[in-house]
């Protein structure tokens, strides 16, 4: 049991400014397998630089990020290589390469991955259909991102996200742009990935509606559809696996379950609230 309560991220007091202005101040939390995160906050607050730092895209200017056990900070690029293959990302508006098909897109992680040994191409073909599976979108193998809508390119982009079957997956904004129906769609498949793999998930949204779904519904393997979490065994702990953030100048100014979000009075907080 104690290696299921090593965090898979973990920041200790990190601080990070882009000239006068904080882009994180004094962040600290730690996330495990299975639980998730849903961060809020306006722009500019510290949402994507938090995301970006978790993996050492960013370097804080101190305090210390953890990523599997292993330190982030104050390390050289090529020494990252390896922690960062653990770890899927969702990119803002699904970040896909038009030159490649949807085949080379997912694959993409894969094959470049920087790791010792390479994976045989059947082994590559198998996980890359696997993922477009997992998403519904294995018939668009060899089609491009342009002759795809815009939600099943988010949808190709979780597949990329998760095609290395990594612990920890980063989501920036995946619902973005998105008509309510497929955002929710987008949002349903996160918490199936979460559910099915025990995925640790960091996810930055604008959409209370995310974080709702994700608090209040769990995916259930038997009829493979996603189900309110009062409907399963040891509901309040389940549900307590989602926290949300709020951040402001950089800084987590709430951290709390989804009820202490719909009951804040801080005037801030409340704009990210239920309306």
């Amino acid at each position: 049991m104690a290696e299921q309560s090593e965090p898979v991220v973990e920041f200790q007091n990190v601080n990070s400014r882009f000239g006068n202005q904080w882009a994180l101040h004094d962040v600290s939390f730690g996330l495990r397998a299975g639980e998730t995160r849903i961060i809020l906050g306006a722009a500019g607050s510290g949402k994507t630089t938090l995301l970006k730092a978790a993996i050492g895209l960013v370097q804080p200017d101190s305090g210390t990020i953890s990523l599997f056990g292993e330190k982030v900070t104050n390390r050289k690029e090529r020494d990252l290589f390896a922690l960062r293959t653990k770890a899927g990302v969702l990119f803002q508006e699904g970040g896909l390469f038009d030159s490649l098909t949807v085949r080379e897109n997912v694959e993409y992680p894969l094959v470049n991955q920087q790791t010792a040994e390479r994976l045989p191409s059947d082994e590559v073909e198998r996980r890359v259909r696997e993922a477009l599976r997992f998403v519904e979108l294995e018939q668009t193998l060899d089609q491009f991102p342009s002759e795809l809508s815009g939600g099943m390119r988010r949808r190709v982009g979780i597949a990329r996200a998760i095609v290395t079957e990594p612990p920890l997956v980063l989501y920036d904004s995946p619902t973005a742009g998105l008509d309510p129906i497929t955002a929710n769609t987008i949002m349903a498949l996160i918490a199936k990935e979460r559910d099915v793999r025990r995925t640790a998930s960091l996810i930055v949204t604008h959409r209370f509606q995310d974080g709702e779904l994700m608090a209040n519904f769990r995916y259930n393997p038997e009829n493979e559809e996603l189900v309110p979490v009062e409907e399963l065994e040891h509901a309040d702990p389940a549900k307590a696996r989602t926290k949300f953030f709020v951040m402001q100048d950089g800084e987590i100014v709430f951290t709390g379950t989804l009820e202490q979000l719909e009951e804040t009075t801080d005037p801030y907080v409340k704009r990210f609230g239920k309306h």
